[in-house]
């Protein structure tokens, strides 16, 4: 059995600017991947949210694992990368702008009780979905609903006839 090695397990095994700046281009690779190509699911989490959660799963995975070389490589890695979900969430709330970019609009699913299914079809939801998320919010008919939007998050908000 060999004896752990204390300084290995917590010193750099490599730059900690290129840790940064590896954390960094995954990071906005993976955003940029999930925000252009990645099609919403009906109730997703936001797309930011699901990137920081499976990267900084995988990377403090590593330095549980003993696939980094040390504890501080996969503790600079999850920083990194939890600094720029922060960073990417501040950038949205203060420049609109931004906001446009990072986030998603939110897509007319049904005006005046008539769905639109070229805005249905363009986002890949059945008239199956749409009717289960009618009863989900307490709609038993078109008939009843002004609006039903698929907000940037994924959920589908329905704004009912007066």
């Amino acid at each position: 059995m060999e004896s752990l090695d204390w300084l290995e397990l917590f010193s750099f095994s490599m730059s900690p600017l290129e840790i940064m700046l590896r954390g960094t281009f995954m990071y906005w690779l993976l955003f940029l991947l999930f925000r252009f190509v990645a099609r919403r699911d009906i109730g997703s989490v936001g797309i930011a949210d699901l990137l920081i959660i499976v990267i900084v799963a995988d990377a403090a995975q590593n330095g549980m694992a003993g696939d980094a070389d040390s504890l501080v490589d996969a503790g600079l890695l999850v920083t990194t990368l939890i600094a720029w979900n922060r960073l990417l969430d501040a950038a949205a709330f203060y420049w609109p702008a931004f906001n446009r970019f990072a986030n998603a609009k939110k897509v007319l699913l049904v005006s005046h009780g008539r769905k639109l299914h070229d805005n249905m079809r363009r986002e890949a939801i059945t008239d199956e979905e749409l009717d289960a998320k009618l009863r989900e919010n307490g709609a038993s008919s078109l008939e009843e609903v002004e609006r039903m939007y698929l907000e940037s998050d994924g959920q589908i908000s329905v704004i009912r006839k007066k």
